[in-house]
């Protein structure tokens, strides 16, 4: 048994390490970003038991599928390839357009089938269940395995899972975005749909690191913002309490928090050392009294700032 077979999850109908790599912010994203190091980066993660890739055609327009592609050239086996469609917007009615973002996915990522295949965001022009009922097609031509919709709401999940079983749910979720804990992951978990937890750490924030300046997407982020960032700081003081506690990092007791909640986190990291440090936070088991320490300090709603910016808020939750 590798390192890969020995931890994997079930994800929906796939078969998922524990946690999983985001690979959004090896295009730039949060600032430069070197492909030669970001595919070593891949690599470890491979190496430490990851086996699930999460990207999407919008990242770094292609970048992060073709930088994927490459990382993974000889490295298919074993792993789950997740990336998305529809993320900056439809130049065409999603029904029509859902088949030629497919095709450039699968040739930027060097593939014959993705695992995963997301609608990033809600196209309002086309009801989702004819979204769905296309998507299928492709799962019955063997070009994807999975179906998934990112940032919906549960009555969405609904409609759409009636026509097609959803793989997975992919959202914000983490302890300064709780939001998601009133609907759509109690019904990921009534309908037997797995749960993605992007920006597990608070795009960074929750472990301690603020936006940079320019090049750093999270200047543009509400919570960033001096006032809002002010107020977020105390509130994460509860979390390096803890970490105090059990000798661990911020980063890993904020994620070990999202851990207990039986989802998956997709961390993105462009270093090694921190890839391995989110890795460790596996193994920490926090306590009951831990687990409340960190949510009273972060009570659904209480987060200062909006988590994006109005026009991206608009488009979520949908």
């Amino acid at each position: 048994m590798n390192a890969i077979t020995s931890n994997l999850v079930p994800l929906g109908n796939l078969r998922v390490s524990r946690q999983g790599f985001g690979a959004m912010g090896l295009s730039h994203t949060y600032g430069k970003a070197e492909d030669v190091e970001s595919i070593k980066t891949l690599h470890r993660a491979i190496e430490l038991g990851i086996n699930f890739f999460d990207t999407a055609d919008v990242y770094g327009n292609h970048h992060n599928e073709t930088l994927l592609g490459d990382a993974f050239k000889g490295r298919r086996e074993g792993l789950v390839i997740a990336t998305k469609f529809g993320g900056g917007g439809y130049p065409e009615p999603s029904i029509t357009y859902i088949g030629k973002a497919l095709e450039g996915s699968l040739k930027r990522l060097q593939v014959d089938v993705i695992d995963l295949y997301y609608q990033h965001r809600v196209d309002p022009r086309v009801p989702v269940e004819d979204v769905v009922g296309e998507l299928a097609r492709f799962v019955q031509q063997g070009k994807i395995r999975g179906i998934g919709l990112s940032e919906v709401s549960d009555a969405t999940l609904r409609r759409a899972h009636a026509v097609h079983p959803i793989t997975a749910v992919q959202s914000e979720y983490s302890l300064w975005t709780r939001d998601f804990e009133a609907d759509v992951l109690p019904t990921t978990r009534e309908l037997g749909i797995g749960f993605v937890a992007y920006s597990p750490l608070g795009r960074g924030f929750l472990a301690g690191q603020e936006s940079t300046g320019e090049g750093d997407r999270r200047s543009i982020h509400p919570r960033f913002k001096p006032e809002a960032a002010a107020a977020n700081r105390i509130r994460r003081q509860a979390i390096e309490t803890v970490a105090a506690r059990y000798n661990a990092s911020a980063a890993q007791i904020a994620l070990a928090w999202v851990l207990s909640k039986n989802v998956v986190p997709i961390p993105g990291t462009r270093h090694i050392s921190h890839l391995e440090q989110n890795w460790a936070a596996g193994k920490i088991v926090l306590d009951d009294a831990a687990i409340a320490a960190l949510e009273a300090a972060f009570p659904l709603g209480s987060t200062a700032g909006d988590r994006y910016p109005a026009e991206q808020l608009a488009k979520v939750n949908a």
